[in-house]
């Protein structure tokens, strides 16, 4: 099974992956498994270090049958 990766660091986005991910009873190695990542990239993404790449977005809203927006909290930078 292929394994994708993080996008970019980025400073202006959220995540409620562990929140689901917690109240779902599910270990970050059950979940990477589940999205064909490293359980060091799902570690990663639940601590900020780096934001999802869009499939990757579209693979965990999808395991948690919910939207990438419920998901992923974008705060846009001010002007």
């Amino acid at each position: 099974m292929a394994q994708a990766t993080c996008a970019v660091r980025r400073d202006d986005m959220e995540n409620r992956i562990a929140e689901l991910r917690k109240a779902r009873r599910i270990s970050q190695a059950e979940l990477a498994e589940a999205v064909a990542v490293t359980r060091q990239t799902i570690i990663s993404l639940e601590s900020g270090r780096y934001n999802a790449s869009l499939l990757l977005a579209h693979k965990i809203a999808k395991y948690f049958d919910t939207t990438i927006e419920d998901i992923f909290l974008f705060e846009e930078e001010s002007p």
